[in-house]
């Protein structure tokens, strides 16, 4: 049977359809043949893999599907591990995830008829990472609340703190800030008293500073996607991303290559830290040092980020509205850079349209729009927000298309030192009153 596989592996790039009916043939094989058990679990895997390359999700689905009787023969640490490894295959799939998720359910209906609580609960938490890709954010809280009440009884730690991790995420996505910094400090509580692999580790870095950076602390946020980057570097292995996806994978584990994406992740958001406190001079020395720099140095979004920061360092709008259409698909895909960017170019435009504003009391929307390279829509529309939000004082005269400055008020105390001088008056009235009673 060693002969086939190798027959198969050689097969994968010239003729797929061929090697996908070997390594079949060698993992339906009668139990009374001479195939062996390390061979089955290599066609299976070998199999898995051709099916992702091959970006078929239907075959996919139905050779985990397929496999449950050959799963039932291999001890169940073995098996728990092959059924991981098998659904993560659909995340190199375009279009994977809903079928992911139905596999996925599946699998976890098949683990509670074989009584496997464990596979069930490390798919359920699969499961519920999954929720979060595709926003199934009440699915998500649900699933986690029932995991959270069993893995306690249980106490198992490791778990524990995936889960809480995990909801952390959820929390976050729907902008449930406390509440997800709640669920971080539950999942470095229960990291601190066991030992987290590195990616773990690097995930919860990264979580730390994604939530510093929302909540708008980005120097600290900066230091936490430091230590991610620091934390992945000793872990990714360049040789393994580069092997061939015919082979079988040898753990269920985050692979090396999805630690350097985790990696290259957390290295972009280092250099959006810099861009929001207002520091691009220092991307450039940033860039020029450490090996992770010179990986990573061409990468389109990093390339992408060092534009905005020329843009930003030169007050330019214009630069900046051509670096996030040119690079449109880097900076948007990201939630975090894009609300980031978004809030920064808010920003840009507003200090922008009050330098062209300043010297003038009375001035047409059509004249600043000029200046500013913007329609006079974005302008006008961006003026009213300014005045609601008492950054600029004055009225849009739209007959005439005009903005009509004001002097900027000053502060009226009279009002707020009546209101105090009542108050006190009213505690002495009311001190008397009871002096008085109690004679």
């Amino acid at each position: 049977m060693a002969s086939q596989l190798e027959k198969a592996h050689a097969l994968t790039k010239e003729s797929p359809q061929n090697a996908a009916e070997i390594y079949a043939s060698v993992l339906h094989a009668d139990q009374s043949s001479d195939v062996s058990v390390a061979d089955r679990e290599s066609a299976l895997l070998s199999l898995a893999a051709l099916f992702e390359r091959m970006q078929d999700a239907a075959a996919l689905t139905n050779l985990i599907n397929s496999s449950q009787n050959y799963l039932v023969t291999v001890s169940k640490a073995k098996s728990s591990k092959l059924i991981r490894t098998l659904v993560d295959r659909f995340d190199g799939i375009p279009g994977g995830l809903q079928p992911q998720i139905a596999t996925c359910q599946g699998m976890v209906e098949w683990a509670k008829s074989e009584n496997r609580e464990y596979l069930r609960q490390a798919l359920e938490t699969r499961l519920v990472a999954l929720y979060l890709d595709s926003r199934m954010y009440t699915e998500a809280l649900e699933l986690i609340s029932r995991l959270l009440s069993e893995l306690k009884k249980l106490d198992d730690k490791m778990q524990l703190v995936e889960v809480h991790l995990l909801e952390s995420r959820v929390y976050m996505a729907i902008k449930n800030l406390p509440k997800s910094r709640a669920a971080l400090t539950s999942a470095r509580t229960g990291a601190n008293s066991i030992y987290t692999p590195p990616p773990l580790q690097a995930q919860l870095d990264l979580q730390s500073g994604t939530l510093h950076s929302e909540e708008g602390d980005f120097k600290t946020a900066y230091s936490y996607f430091f230590e991610t980057m620091e934390g992945l570097a000793a872990y990714v292995n360049p040789k393994s991303s580069s092997a061939s996806t015919s082979e079988p994978l040898a753990s269920a584990g985050p692979t090396p290559a999805s630690s350097e994406q985790r990696q290259l992740q957390a290295f972009a958001y280092m250099i959006l830290c810099k861009i929001m406190i207002q520091q691009p001079d220092d991307i450039a020395g940033l860039l020029a040092t450490g090996k992770t720099a010179a990986k990573f140095r061409d990468e389109q979004v990093v390339v992408a980020l060092q534009t905005v920061a020329k843009a930003q360092k030169q007050r330019s709008l214009a630069d900046f509205e051509k670096a996030l259409s040119e690079y449109r698909n880097e900076l948007q895909s990201d939630e975090l850079i894009r609300s980031h960017l978004m809030a920064l170019y808010d920003t840009l435009l507003e200090q922008n349209l009050v330098r062209l504003i300043e010297p003038y009391s009375r001035v047409e929307i059509s004249h600043i729009a000029k200046l500013i390279g913007l329609p006079i829509s974005v302008v006008e529309n961006k003026m009213s927000q300014m005045i609601l939000d008492k950054v600029l004082h004055g009225i849009l005269d739209q007959g005439n298309g005009c903005l009509v400055i004001f002097p900027e008020p000053k502060d009226d105390s009279t009002y707020e030192t009546t209101i105090e001088t009542i108050k006190s008056l009213g505690n002495v009235v009311e001190s008397l009153y009871a002096k008085a009673s109690a004679l």
